[in-house]
């Protein structure tokens, strides 16, 4: 049925936004700690539709190792707070659309159900 492929695809899609914020979250809360390496989210396609998460920290490690010392010589943490604020507004869009299909995809599988009444 369209409507439960629609509802699974959009709570796929509101689980990974939601870890992709508490990634976010995390980095954010560890933007002063030093030598802190911030996590990474990156968003796939599921093999049975929808999207999954992958959260890591191997792909921003050189970068962080790069942005780990300042002019100073003085440790600083691999968070980029302006990026973080950006993707927080990514994700956040990202689960309410989702959300959005969540509630579409609901609405059409009660007028299927009312249909067959």
């Amino acid at each position: 049925m369209m409507s439960l492929s629609s509802f699974n695809i959009g709570v796929s899609g509101m689980r990974a936004y939601s870890g992709a914020l508490d990634s976010s979250g995390h980095n954010i809360a560890n933007a002063s700690t030093k030598n802190f390496q911030p996590q990474v989210a990156s968003f796939q396609e599921n093999t049975n539709g929808g999207v999954i998460v992958n959260i890591s920290k191997t792909s921003q490690q050189l970068a962080a190792q790069n942005n780990n010392v300042n002019g100073n010589g003085k440790d600083l943490s691999g968070s980029d707070l302006s990026t973080e604020l950006t993707n927080n507004l990514q994700y956040k869009a990202g689960f309410e659309f989702s959300a959005k299909i969540v509630q579409v995809a609901d609405a059409m599988f009660a007028s299927l159900l009312d249909i067959k009444k």
